[in-house]
């Protein structure tokens, strides 16, 4: 097995959660991986994708294949980003065989995080420690698309000090959805209050994910009612020690 990574650590990463990009490559290098970081990546295209406009997610999909194209692992730390370059491309380019090619090609080597943990490093125990109560948030892309929801558990079942604690609503959407958050913003506030409610009949003071644009959404709310609650990547739980 190759011990060689190459990470896409997304935009929304890159420009505002730059600490769950290092954390995940904490976790790798702990691992024994060797990351490449490609510096000519952007984004996967999702935002332009989920608005309409297929075009301009043409033109940033075919970048991503021009940067990724020699990689041998593709590790995300996003479900919603890796379900749009593994389920979405295909439809992009299905009228344009040479590039639908490509992307059948590279599909198969993009990992959501906890998955490549899970699946292709087999290891659960990444020898974590948190001294916390935490409950876990599953995001609607990694759910039901590409359907992760007990690696995440899993790996944090294994965090010494961490009493994981099971929301009533884990599976309810948090209200983010991208540009639908901005359309419709008094549904998708609606949406994270409903969350909240049932973040705080945990008594957890730390909600985890593995989308930071659920966890954002998640933490304005939070913010908006003074709670005494953190949001934290499953990247950046699995790093300490």
């Amino acid at each position: 097995m190759s011990k060689q990574i190459s990470m896409f650590v997304t935009c929304i990463v890159d420009q505002l959660f730059p600490k769950v990009g290092m954390s995940m490559a904490a976790v790798l290098e702990r691992l024994g991986y060797t990351l490449v970081f490609p510096p000519g990546q952007t984004c996967c295209g999702q935002p332009a994708f989920n608005s309409g406009y297929r075009d301009e997610a043409r033109a940033v999909a075919e970048h991503f294949l021009e940067v990724f194209r020699d990689a041998e692992y593709i590790v995300v730390p996003s479900g919603s980003c890796t379900s749009m370059i593994g389920h979405h491309y295909a439809q992009l380019f299905e009228n344009e065989p040479r590039r639908l090619d490509e992307v059948r090609h590279l599909e198969n080597k993009v990992w959501e995080f906890s998955r490549f943990l899970t699946q292709v490093a087999g290891v659960e125990d990444v020898g974590a420690r948190f001294n916390a109560v935490a409950t876990y948030h599953d995001s609607c892309h990694a759910l039901r698309e590409l359907r992760i929801k007990d690696g995440p558990r899993r790996l944090l079942a294994k965090v010494t000090g961490l009493d994981l604690r099971e929301m009533d609503a884990a599976e309810e959407c948090c209200g983010f959805g991208g540009t639908f958050s901005v359309k419709f913003p008094e549904v998708s506030g609606g949406m994270a209050r409903t969350k909240i409610e049932s973040i705080k009949r945990t008594g957890a003071d730390v909600v985890i994910s593995i989308d930071s644009s659920c966890l954002m959404q998640l933490e304005g709310a939070i913010r908006r009612e003074g709670l005494p609650v953190t949001t934290m990547h499953l990247a950046e739980v699995l790093a300490l020690q």
